[in-house]
């Protein structure tokens, strides 16, 4: 395909490209529309095999061969973990023919653009920021993409807790939910008395984020306050319950004599 061809091609209505390719075995100069001028200048346009002069409008320029090469990511910053309020940078170098554009972006949000340079600066990083940030290297030969993740540490914050009331004789349960990085433990008082599993006949069951305290036949004596703490290396939060008696509504008869 000869580039008077390539050229007649571009100026068809609509006809776009990203990337214009000229393979020379001969040596000419090359005469460029002036109506093609805004097409040309959004191309990368590569020469290959020998130096050719290429004449845009009444521009001419001397453009030397050049190798193309697909980018390749060399160098990329590994997982990491960190507490929130951190300052992130991440790294992502990569080679490639010509030079590679590097841009970032957080898989798990909306997927806008979160960098457009090599360095990815997040400074302050909160909860929200955490995820899988992809690099991409693209230098319109071909595009290579890698990802790094992001753990952000932070301190437990339960839900506010629930009073419930229960029957005597029937079974209760409290539960604690708590939103933290790593996951909390978790611990029952009873005013200031901790709560054990087992401890007079009640069971701790916790699962992830979420610690039930079930009574399996509630007694007068199990009537109070409750609170659940949610514990972890960056801090502790804690939410209160009362569990108060619930009675039937008894019907009455009288007999009146």
């Amino acid at each position: 395909m000869t580039l008077h061809y390539i050229l007649q091609h571009l100026d068809s209505p609509g006809t776009y490209a990203r990337a214009l390719f000229v393979d020379f075995s001969l040596a000419f100069n090359t005469i460029i529309p002036d109506i093609l001028h805004s097409k040309l200048t959004q191309l990368t346009v590569f020469l290959t095999d020998r130096e050719q002069q290429v004449r845009l409008g009444k521009t001419t320029s001397s453009t030397q061969t050049i190798s193309t090469v697909p980018p390749k990511i060399i160098n990329l910053s590994r997982d990491i973990v960190v507490n929130e309020g951190s300052n992130v940078t991440l790294m992502c170098q990569a080679s490639g023919k010509p030079e590679p554009s590097i841009s970032w972006k957080l898989i798990s949000s909306s997927g806008d653009l979160a960098s457009d340079d090599e360095y990815l600066e997040i400074p302050s990083i909160t909860r929200q920021r955490a995820g899988t940030y992809e690099c991409t290297a693209d230098n319109n030969i071909d595009a290579d993409a890698q990802t790094v993740d992001i753990t952000v540490n932070y301190a437990p914050t339960v839900s506010e807790g629930r009073d419930i009331g229960v029957t005597l004789g029937q079974r209760g349960v409290l539960e604690c939910e708590a939103d933290a990085v790593p996951e909390a433990d978790f611990e029952w008082y009873k005013d200031d008395r901790r709560i054990f599993n087992g401890f007079d006949g009640v069971e701790i069951v916790n699962t992830g984020s979420l610690s039930k305290l079930t009574f399996f036949n509630v007694s007068e004596g199990d009537y109070g306050n409750y609170t659940c703490v949610a514990i972890n290396k960056l801090g502790s939060s804690n939410t209160s319950f009362l569990l108060y008696g619930e009675y039937r509504n008894l019907l009455l008869s009288l007999e009146v004599i």
